[in-house]
């Protein structure tokens, strides 16, 4: 979804290294850098991935795709939620109330203790880091705990991450569960429409499989690579997030309008 947006697509190496050369040269992939331990040993090296990662998606202009599904979730009697992988707050910069929102992997817009300490989660708003593009490194003081001082590292999902701090998005899952039940109840007809979602972490892809299994959802799946869909009255469209979301909207006008 944030790759129509202009966003690096970490998809492999190829893509990962691209979008940062310095850890290209280091022979750094994706998997050693977003990690804990990365941050134990070279805070500066871990805070420039991820400030730089902030700064850029604080910059970034979700694209048209976004309103469309917007407007979509407005037309619909009884809403829509939304569930994203994604760490990078696009959704809820495209106008998305929180309250319909389930980060399965957290958020790089808020801040966790590396202490493990009482702190809890909180908001990285008043952090704003200075990276060097050409080593990935923080060169400003990162941000630290207000409880106990101690570094803070940013409230997502890692890889060999054990102390991810999940209460927040603990909390958008039970709220999610409890939308799903009400609605299903009320009016049995959900349809989930799942955007670049690919099998390598499949979060995204065995919840489109549980509420379709659960509610009998129909599927529409967006994805250029894996577009393959598990039923015969499911939809795939192997092309981009932007393409397949416009072209939906034109079909669903001109239906309305009996074109």
């Amino acid at each position: 979804m944030g790759v129509d947006s202009g966003l690096p697509d970490f998809r492999g190496n190829e893509g990962f290294w691209k979008a940062y050369p310095a850890l290209a040269k280091a022979q750094l992939d994706f998997t050693e850098v977003a990690s804990p331990r990365t941050f134990h040993q070279d805070p500066a090296l871990a805070w420039g991935f991820y400030g730089h990662r902030l700064a850029l998606y604080r910059q970034t202009v979700p694209h048209p795709g976004f309103a469309i599904l917007r407007k979509w979730s407005e037309r619909m009697q009884l809403g829509a939620r939304i569930f994203t992988s994604n760490v990078d707050g696009q959704f809820q910069k495209a106008g998305f109330s929180e309250d319909q929102i389930h980060e399965c992997h957290g958020s790089i817009h808020h801040l966790q203790c590396m202490n493990e300490c009482a702190s809890g989660v909180w908001s990285a708003e008043q952090f704003v880091p200075a990276v060097d593009v050409a080593t990935c490194h923080l060169l400003n003081e990162p941000p630290v705990c207000p409880h106990c001082g101690g570094l803070a590292r940013p409230n997502v999902l890692m890889f060999g991450d054990w102390n991810w701090v999940s209460g927040r998005s603990d909390a958008q899952r039970r709220a999610e569960a409890n939308w799903l039940s009400s609605r299903a109840k009320a009016l049995p007809r959900i349809v989930v429409i799942e955007i670049g979602a690919g099998t390598a972490i499949p979060s995204v892809r065995h919840f489109s499989h549980h509420v379709c299994r659960e509610y009998g959802a129909r599927l529409i799946r967006i994805n250029p690579r894996e577009s393959q869909v598990p039923g015969s009255r499911d939809i795939g469209f192997a092309t981009g997030s932007l393409d397949a979301l416009r072209g939906i909207d034109v079909a669903m006008e001109d239906s309305a309008a009996g074109v």
